[in-house]
């Protein structure tokens, strides 16, 4: 008898170190999943979302024509019963007004922020105050400092503006006089890409850059800007143009005093590649997709799902140049006048970059 309840106890023990051991695995696996999850997302967030999208300002065409891929792609995720609402704010270049919208987007506690930052600094508590309610927080083009952020979705600007610079070297030979044109300071975008020629004009001594503009990311005064340039210098090699409607206003400026065109960098504005190609002019281009927007709302959504995001996520810089650019201007007609000819892009394009 004593034998049986022996076996009986070594049973039962077996049994109990069994389940233990069953659930340390499942801790683990537990503990593993939740240290994949993207970063913020935390409480109980059920599908359809609230997305809020924080626009730093809506005139230029190049944020419409963002917006109008952020809103086409939150059509797609409601027909897929993913998102309820959209909450779209324009805080007319203004970061404190933006500041206070994304306030607002938090009261509301709504499941997600898309964001392109008026200021690298100035958002970083109120973002990060997101980030610890809960909040997807997803931030593109122009980036905040801050890493409480569940993805940061960018092209590298750095990049961009070295990549720019070297054309601008080859071209004049290593020698010669240049403008440099910016986006707007302040605006990482528009920094960054400064910051990542500087290296290439530090180690080309050849190429004197006689002066600088800032100007908004729009035709017209990138043109006035210029102009004023123009009268004040008249010898000018090339123009590193770091930013598509800035180009577009250097060679209408041009055009306009009777002034030879030279070497310019550019971006995929559809102004300035058809300015381009009907002045037969020395150029160089890259592109800053809009559908960067339609991205970070599907990594939004993504996360929310409990799908692991990648912290950045680092979309390629296509060249355009004279053996590409009949490509874009092929499909110019799907695009407005004063808008940016950007590249298809679909739910396999997505996945594809948030798998890297």
């Amino acid at each position: 008898m004593k034998n049986s309840e022996n076996s009986i106890s070594a049973l039962l023990r077996r049994r109990l170190l069994a389940g233990a051991a069953v659930a340390a695995t499942l801790l683990v696996f537990s503990t593993g999943a939740a240290s994949a999850a993207a970063n913020c997302v935390k409480g109980d967030r059920k599908a359809p979302y609230t997305i809020g999208w924080a626009n730093i300002y809506s005139v230029p065409t190049w944020m419409k024509q963002t917006e109008g891929t952020i809103t086409a792609e939150v059509d797609e995720l409601k027909k897929a019963g993913l998102v309820k609402n959209l909450m779209i704010t324009d805080a007319q270049s203004n970061a404190q007004t933006q500041i206070q919208h994304i306030q607002s987007m938090i009261d509301a506690n709504v499941d997600a922020i898309v964001v392109i930052a008026g200021s690298s600094t100035a958002l970083d508590r109120v973002i990060s105050d997101a980030c610890d309610k809960g909040i997807a927080v997803v931030n593109f083009d122009s980036l905040v400092n801050t890493d409480k952020v569940t993805a940061k979705i960018n092209t590298d600007s750095n990049e961009w503006g070295a990549t720019a610079a070297k054309w601008i070297v080859s071209q004049l030979g290593g020698k010669g006089k240049i403008i440099v044109m910016n986006g707007p300071a302040g605006i990482s975008v528009s920094d960054d890409r400064r910051k990542g020629a500087q290296p290439v004009l530090d180690a080309n001594p050849g190429i004197q850059v006689i002066t600088e503009t800032n100007t908004e990311y729009n035709v017209a005064p990138a043109q006035e800007a210029m102009t004023s340039l123009l009268f004040a210098n008249p010898e000018i090699d090339g123009v590193l143009s770091l930013g598509g409607a800035l180009s577009a206003g250097s060679v209408l400026a041009f055009e306009r005093q009777g002034r030879d065109q030279v070497p310019t960098t550019g971006e995929n504005a559809r102004q300035f590649l058809e300015l381009w190609k009907e002045k037969g002019l020395k150029g160089w281009a890259t592109m800053q997709p809009n559908w960067l927007g339609a991205l970070s709302v599907y990594t939004a959504v993504q996360a929310l799902q409990g799908k692991d995001v990648p912290a950045f996520v680092k979309v390629p810089l296509p060249v355009i140049d004279d053996s590409t650019i009949g490509g874009y201007l092929a499909r110019a007609d799907k695009f407005p006048a004063d808008g940016y000819i950007y590249s298809d892009y679909d739910k396999a394009l997505f996945d594809k970059l948030l798998a890297k």
